[in-house]
């Protein structure tokens, strides 16, 4: 569909859901939308979809673009947990063929929009009356500005909805204003991983306040979504029986590198690195790297630079050979085998190492990643400058912005 049309959403549902690869892995079951807010019109929220057995939720921001052969996403993660919905939202099938001012709702139009505060909004309404074998020709779209009252779910649930599709900055600086009551609910209404990306924006007191509030199945639904170190640096300010409850209770794939992390002194190159650099072979091209780090699933800090080592590409990975940043990727062929490139540059600095000679040593050589690597040269992960910052920066820093 062009960005120029505009998207029905009665013909979104049923479609496949597609993979960046073309793979259909599901299809849409529903439409979960936002109300608005006094700011901007109602707003796709995201979709509801069968995917095998499981009915999940899709956020919008993971959706690249819809066509009329599937919904195209723009990622391969999925939250695999059923779906349940939120405070504040509506689904799309409530929506539909509810009676309104002595006609029917029979679709909604979407269109693709640039705002804080969602990619696709709500543009008309398409009213009309239903026989037995099909439309009324008296069918009409009318923004929906003049029907706003079938969006309507209440003051407080729509300021839910308006604080949730803040940037998670903003989110996170609104919700330390909030009461405790408030608050509560505000996290009860979030996804999962809406709520991890807030998170990393709180102060980590804050943090383990609402984390300790949670339900521990939950609770570490949300450290899995959440970036490895930030999940580490948070289980930190934990007792040793809570952070052993949650991480029992996560994925073992995931709660793998956050028991690494923690093996590190908090204030040392090991407490601040994540585990999960981009690291590739040496046989593998330019071409190949810079298809790894457009991925964007991958933050835009780990994406800055590719670590080669021998494998396995997993840390505690093979001998560290050497990391190559994006620009020198981009300034040469596409064919360009890697071990062509590295010289063992830059030098990798010991899990021990404490985080201000980390500080210095990214300042002193204008990097924007460090490798970190243990005694016999295998690299564990990288400290990237996001991370040096976030702990050099005075403390509360986050709260006068």
């Amino acid at each position: 569909m062009s960005s120029a049309e505009p998207i029905y959403a009665s013909r979104v549902l049923k479609l496949p859901l597609v993979t960046p690869d073309g793979d259909a892995i599901g299809r849409v079951e529903d439409l979960v939308i936002g109300p608005p807010t006094g700011e901007t019109a109602p707003i796709l929220l995201g979709l509801v979809a069968q995917v095998g057995r499981r009915r999940i939720f899709i956020s919008a921001s993971r959706v690249k673009h819809f066509e009329t052969s599937g919904v195209v996403l723009n990622s391969t993660a999925l939250d695999l947990h059923p779906f349940k919905p939120r405070t504040g939202e509506l689904l799309l099938t409530s929506l539909l063929d509810r009676p309104l001012r002595g006609e029917r709702v029979l679709d909604l139009s979407m269109r693709p929009r640039v705002s804080l505060y969602g990619r696709f909004g709500i543009a008309e309404v398409m009213l009309g009356r239903r026989r037995a074998l099909g439309l009324s020709a008296r069918m009409r779209r009318v923004p929906w500005e003049e029907v706003d009252d079938l969006f309507d779910v209440g003051e407080a649930a729509a300021e839910l909805v308006k604080l949730r599709s803040l940037h998670p900055s903003e989110t996170a600086r609104a919700l330390q204003d909030l009461s405790d009551v408030r608050r509560d609910e505000l996290v009860e209404a979030m996804q999962d991983e809406d709520l991890a990306d807030v998170m990393e924006e709180l102060p980590e007191e804050d943090q383990a306040e609402i984390l300790e509030a949670m339900e521990p199945e939950r609770a570490a639904r949300v450290l899995e979504e959440m970036e490895p170190d930030d999940a580490a640096d948070l289980l930190s300010e934990l007792d040793a029986e809570q952070q052993s409850r949650l991480l029992e209770a996560m994925d073992p794939e995931e709660a793998g590198p956050l028991r690494r992390l923690l093996i590190y002194e908090g204030h040392s190159a090991g407490g601040l690195m994540t585990p999960e650099p981009v690291v590739l072979l040496p046989e593998a091209t330019v071409a190949e790297a810079l298809a790894r780090i457009r991925l964007e699933v991958v933050p835009a800090a780990v994406a800055s630079c590719v670590f080669v080592t021998q494998p396995p590409t997993q840390p505690p990975t093979g001998v560290y050979l050497g990391a190559l940043s994006f620009q020198r990727l981009l300034r040469e062929p596409p064919s360009t085998r890697l071990a062509d490139m590295v010289d063992g540059l830059p030098e990798a600095v010991h899990p021990s190492m404490p985080e201000i000679e980390v500080a210095e040593r990214l300042a002193a050589y204008n990097l924007l990643s460090l490798p970190v690597c243990d005694e016999s040269g295998f690299l564990l992960g990288a400290v990237t400058v996001d991370d040096v910052l976030d702990r050099t920066l005075p403390v509360g820093w986050r709260t006068h912005q």
